[in-house]
């Protein structure tokens, strides 16, 4: 898309964006070609510009300073979650850590794709962020799940462009900070339809990469949408971005809720795998993440403090932690074991040092 200025000029041209007033009312829907009447319509709303498509009209027009700015930022995001222990594989696993390294490079080469990570970021500094995010966290579970080299790519092109369908959605839905409307809702869920749109006529990008920007909300059960699709009737790829999309927003600030702690959110994603999320791709997800090693000291909502003796791999937020301390901070004389998978009101608050 182009954002181009109000005049005659831009008779003919089709809307790629709805149009709202300052109240919020909507002037011409995304799809319009725009007639004089329009243009008078858009004067009395003192409306200057709007974003028309073309060829290209995933993209927003913008100087190529930005594509390198944008570039840069992406690389930083990176390197800053590629050295994050809680989200990313462990030092331990250099082979995966490589991996993904290198594929992301690879994707974050190409000029295309920068392009549309540039709209994004001019549009929506989230969006920008979190589809680095997904895309990072997917190819983990594609690693996982066994992905050679060639599908890794399709999928980590799929995750980081899996939302590029909100470029064509009003910023003052996209951005709004209150609980949306139904009918707001229901036009946040069109970036489904509108990604498949944009993914599919882009001959440079796999179907798979379109298949996972409109299926990367269905789940498991049914529940999702567009298309209410359920079990392997989703490819696989989505499912698999499906995961990555709910924790990354489980565990970002934003501005209508509080992020979730690291365990919580996977705790969320585990407990929900059998009706949302497919098992298979979440215990990928889980076994790569390096939670609570075994060693890492741990405090409970008990109070007391220990370390964890034993992880559980079908349960990774409830390990087996030998308790040191009690819950005045007294060091026990006698230590003992407690396995959080049998006592479901003992959780884990945090990380520490012992």
């Amino acid at each position: 898309m182009h954002r181009l200025p109000i005049n005659e000029k831009i008779t003919g041209e089709v809307l790629a964006k709805s149009v709202f007033n300052e109240e919020g009312k909507l002037l011409l829907q995304a799809g319009t070609k725009i007639s004089k009447n329009h243009l008078q319509v858009l004067h009395e709303a003192n409306i200057s510009e709007v974003y028309v498509e073309d060829d290209n009209y995933c993209l927003i027009s913008l100087p190529d300073s930005y594509y390198k700015y944008t570039y840069n930022h992406a690389k930083q995001i990176l390197e800053k979650r590629i050295d994050c222990r809680y989200l990313m594989p462990s030092a331990s696993n250099p082979k995966v850590r490589d991996t993904i390294y290198r594929l992301m490079e690879e994707i974050l080469c190409d000029k295309g794709i920068i392009s549309i990570l540039a709209s994004m970021k001019w549009v929506d500094e989230y969006t920008f962020e979190h589809s680095i995010h997904v895309c990072m966290l997917s190819l983990i579970m594609g690693i996982g799940v066994g992905y050679n080299i060639r599908r890794l790519k399709d999928l980590g092109i799929g995750a980081i462009l899996h939302d590029i369908g909100k470029l064509r959605i009003p910023e003052n839905i996209l951005k709004k900070p209150a609980k949306l409307t139904d009918e707001e809702f229901e036009e946040i869920k069109k970036h489904t339809i509108y990604g498949y749109g944009i993914l599919k006529q882009n001959k440079n990008i796999s179907m798979i990469s379109a298949f996972i920007a409109i299926g990367h909300h269905e789940r498991y059960d049914g529940s999702g949408y567009p298309m209410h699709l359920k079990h392997e009737n989703i490819h696989e790829c989505a499912r698999i971005v499906a995961v990555a999309d709910v924790f990354d927003a489980l565990t970002t600030d934003r501005v209508y809720r509080k992020k979730m702690k690291l365990n919580e959110a996977i705790e969320y994603i585990t407990d929900f795998s059998s009706n949302y999320f497919d098992r298979k791709i979440v215990n990928a997800f889980v076994s790569y993440l390096p939670l609570y090693q075994v060693g890492t000291g741990v405090i409970l909502n008990t109070g007391e403090r220990g370390l964890v003796a034993n992880a559980n791999k079908d349960m990774p937020t409830r390990p087996v932690v030998k308790i040191m301390y009690n819950k005045n901070g007294k060091r026990l004389k006698k230590n003992y074991k407690i396995d959080l998978t049998k006592k479901s009101n003992v959780l884990i608050e945090g990380v520490c040092d012992l």
